[in-house]
């Protein structure tokens, strides 16, 4: 009896020995790190934004004295739409065109503190048409643009008949934002940009008289809906 005891416990530890190296002889396999999806931003969309236009340069070039110096509001809301396209690539960039367009009450005035007198100067929208090249991670793009600006350049009005302007309505933009797929086929962006319309000549019944720079400041928060908006396009590890 004594000796089958023997022999099944000399066997049972055998089993669980050969067992136990079977266990350690398994290789171990590590799992992937995880890295965030691409988002894909290819594709047209159409948005809206509100924000603020701000004043941009004070001076005047005032070579025959007439103390002209700056007056009136030049501050003012600015609200419009936006319409564009997007190409992804290489994978994390992001190439495009835009044009926005929104109304505003903006306002430039000068007033001659020698013949007191002045004028005023008003636009009521203001658009653009720009390129864009952003980078993304995640569902963040950076992104910097550029390109053409426009605006209405009907509005002047002065306390003296002998005053006329001569000014563009179009010029050049610059600028740059943050935008943020926060849903489905949606983003939200906050973007400034700078508008440059050259100079505006300032004539005293037909006689140049003075000129200033014609240029202004805004800063826009928006959202975005993507029309064919694909999702992540994939998780890479």
């Amino acid at each position: 009896m004594k000796k089958l005891l023997l022999a099944a416990t000399v066997a049972a530890l055998s089993s669980t020995s050969v067992f136990a190296a079977d266990l350690a002889a398994r290789p171990y396999t590590k799992a992937p790190a995880y890295v965030a999806p691409v988002y894909n931003w290819t594709g047209f969309y159409v948005g809206a934004f509100v924000g603020g236009a701000f004043n941009g340069s004070n001076g005047i070039n005032d070579p025959f004295g007439y103390g002209f110096t700056r007056q009136g509001d030049s501050n003012s809301f600015f609200g419009g739409g936006t319409f564009g396209a997007n190409y992804q690539f290489a994978p994390n960039w992001v190439v495009g065109i835009e044009g926005d367009i929104g109304g505003l009450d903006y306002k430039r005035g000068y007033y001659s503190n020698t013949f007191g007198d002045g004028f005023r100067q008003k636009s009521d929208w203001l658009a653009s048409v720009t390129g864009r090249l952003g980078y993304t991670w995640g569902p963040t793009m950076l992104y910097v643009k550029g390109g053409g600006a426009f605006r209405d350049n009907g509005g002047f009005s002065s306390s003296y008949a002998g005053y006329s302007i001569n000014s563009k309505d179009t010029g050049y933009t610059i600028g740059g934002g943050l935008e943020y797929m926060f849903a489905p086929a949606w983003s939200a962006k906050i973007e400034y940009q700078y508008y440059d319309f050259g100079k505006t000549n300032v004539y005293d019944t037909g006689v140049w008289t003075a000129n200033y720079k014609n240029d202004l400041h805004t800063v826009k928060a928006g959202i975005n809906y993507h029309f064919n908006w694909g999702g992540p396009v994939a998780a890479h590890y």
